[in-house]
């Protein structure tokens, strides 16, 4: 689970409900069959509209990376991987590495070390690897695209819902008692509006390209590695380099360290 974004959306929530109350608002004025619909449904709908069917076929799959951690490879922990196949391949040559290709769980690095082994170019191993990034990163644009086009059109849809409201209000002026009552249920549409295009579906959003971001990363990592052990690089100089990659604070801390190779 993400607690981020599971405690964002708790903190989200809490927010608009506690400040209602402060404001003298009872939040059961949120239950407005109307509204719901016209915001839910019609948001729904214009997504539906504006993507290809194999896209939204996605979005039960893209709300379980929101709401899911994935289990990546900790930057620190590839480094350290990388650093001993250099210094295997330094000692007993590249195709020691062939037996450490079955110890890979991750499909990325283990289709970029079976390249190395099989003696490809290391021109030919980063141009595979980059198109599977770029395919990647595209996917993942399409899916956080989604949600920013449905945070964009729900606001819209919750003034829609407004004016609604105020037609149905204005059409009955005659019963003054009920007036202010449907006046205010008009708005509730576009409170509605706001709150799920600015509190879910644009941060839902902002969430999927920062988690595509931080895989694009990892796996640019990966690359680097295993052109570095392809290239005979010494294991110091590899983690150096892809020590770089690292947040300031982790990469003093492992440098400082000394990596695998302290002492050396």
């Amino acid at each position: 689970m993400d607690k981020a974004t599971l405690i964002g959306l708790i903190f989200g929530i809490i927010a608009v409900g506690v400040g209602m109350v402060l404001k003298g608002v009872d939040p059961s004025v949120l239950m407005n069959p109307a509204a719901i619909l016209i915001i839910l449904v019609g948001t729904a709908a214009t997504v539906a509209i504006a993507f290809p069917t194999s896209e939204i076929k996605r979005i039960p799959k893209l709300f379980g990376i929101i709401f899911k951690e994935k289990k990546q490879m900790n930057p620190v922990d590839l480094i350290k991987i990388i650093s001993e196949w250099a210094q295997l391949a330094r000692k007993e040559g590249l195709l020691a590495l062939e037996a450490k290709t079955s110890e890979i769980d991750d499909p990325f690095l283990k289709n970029g070390l079976s390249l190395a082994v099989d003696g490809q170019s290391a021109d030919y191993i980063r141009d595979v690897l980059n198109e599977e990034i770029e395919a990647m990163e595209e996917r993942h644009a399409a899916g956080a695209q989604i949600f920013s086009q449905a945070g964009t059109y729900a606001p819209s849809l919750g003034v829609l819902g407004a004016v609604v409201g105020l037609i149905a209000a204005l059409g009955n002026m005659s019963d003054t008692d009920s007036l202010g009552h449907a006046i205010s249920a008009a708005f509730v549409a576009t409170l509605l509006g706001i709150f799920t295009g600015y509190v879910l579906w644009h941060p839902f959003a902002n969430k999927l390209k920062r988690k595509s971001k931080q895989e694009s990363k990892l796996k640019t990592m990966m690359i680097e590695g295993v052109l570095s052990v392809l290239e005979g690089e010494a294991p110091r100089v590899i983690e150096q380099k892809l020590a770089s990659y690292l947040p300031a604070g982790d990469r003093k801390i492992f440098l400082e360290e000394g990596g695998v190779n302290k002492g050396e």
